[in-house]
């Protein structure tokens, strides 16, 4: 009887589109580091990512399997220690290119404040669960700000700036579906946009300190200008829209991609992957690749809309406004109209850490729609 179930309640159309996901990304990785031995092995990262992908998929059904239920149950502990490793890595954590993000085991890194993604997603979603309809007020949205800054400033301390504007995507996509007034949020959002640019523009004209380090700052602005540091972020953007439009429609090859193979394009494996895929497989194989993130954001749609329960529901809206914002942010930089914010393409990216966090962030999705309604034998 399980198994008629299984088959009957599990979302094969999301299951499908991440493992193929997971599929190129390994390809991916593949024509984008063949060209970057390490050790003599020029298949080093693609082995990587295929490991990490499959530790990912038994992760995915590992949280899948477990009752998302009774996260709820679990989540003042969870954000405590969700908080106090994120603390502990400023203190003990290892440094690599000037920040402090990590925790190495021999060889094997871990980031904790990508996990902090779906620490801080299962917990948001118990406290606002606790409080329906209490949102229609300024004061009201005074605790789930606080719920997600916290941990929000301990990371742009590490420094890392991407995740901590992913938290403030997830607490938008969350605070919007448990109901708070959207005036109310577009004037906090747009509030908080007008006073960072005029921070910036400060900074620029009169030298008012900012907490930012000068590449950080750089990387923030050279979309609007990318001579504004022609060999660094402004560089980054110039290379990969010529390899983007160099890939034409069909692309060059997996193998052919020069501006990747010929080391033209920084951070071709991270967050530049994108430009890699267009020049690789041309605008044929980038459409595919945006229709699967399009097909994952809109089962995660369908699967908040059809939870049983408000807790199952803000969970799934968590899930999806993570993964669009990381989709949009990371293409967006890629193509020159959106700040390089560090953001990694999900599933395609190198990183093991990113990657687990989002085969748990589908295997939660896949979970609340296997219980979206009560068990029939």
């Amino acid at each position: 009887m399980f198994y008629r179930r299984l088959l009957r309640d599990t979302d094969f159309t999301l299951l499908v589109a991440t493992v193929l996901l997971l599929v190129l990304g390994v390809l991916i990785q593949a024509g984008a580091t063949v060209n970057m031995p390490v050790g003599g092995d020029p298949w080093f990262y693609t082995k990587r990512q295929a490991l990490y992908a499959g530790v990912g998929l038994v992760a995915m059904f590992g949280a899948m399997f477990i009752d998302y239920r009774s996260f709820a149950r679990w989540a003042k502990f969870i954000y405590a220690g969700n908080i106090g490793l994120l603390a502990l890595v400023i203190v003990a954590g290892s440094s690599s290119m000037g920040a402090q993000r990590w925790f190495y085991i021999g060889s094997l890194s871990i980031q904790p404040s990508e996990f902090a993604k779906v620490a801080i997603i299962l917990t948001l979603a118990a406290h606002l669960s606790r409080r329906p309809d209490r949102l229609q007020r300024w004061i009201d949205l005074f605790l789930p700000f606080l719920h997600v800054g916290v941990p929000a400033l301990i990371i742009l301390a590490q420094p890392d700036l991407g995740t901590s504007l992913v938290f403030s995507g997830i607490l938008l996509g969350m605070l919007f579906i448990a109901g708070a007034a959207w005036k109310h949020l577009l004037t906090a959002y747009g509030s908080a946009l007008a006073a960072v640019v005029a921070w910036v523009v400060l900074h620029l004209r009169w030298g008012v300190w900012i907490p930012l380090k000068e590449y950080q700052l750089n990387r923030l602005i050279v979309f609007t200008n990318a001579n504004i540091d022609p060999l660094g972020a402004g560089y980054h953007i110039k290379q990969a829209l010529v390899a983007i439009g160099s890939g034409g429609l069909i692309g060059k090859g997996l193998f052919s991609a020069t501006q990747g193979r010929l080391k033209f394009l920084p951070m071709q494996h991270t967050d530049f992957v994108f430009a890699v895929a267009g020049e690789s497989f041309g605008f044929l194989g980038a459409l595919v690749l945006l229709s699967l993130f399009f097909i994952i954001i809109w089962r995660g749609i369908r699967i908040a809309a059809e939870a049983k329960d408000a807790f199952g529901t803000l969970v799934a809206a968590g899930v999806v406004s993570m993964l669009a914002f990381h989709v949009v942010v990371n293409i967006g930089m890629t193509v020159g109209i959106m700040p390089i914010a560090g953001i990694p393409l999900p599933f395609i990216s190198s990183g093991g850490s990113a990657l687990l966090t989002n085969c748990v962030a589908v295997g939660l999705l896949l979970g609340i729609h296997f219980r979206r309604r009560k068990i029939t034998f």
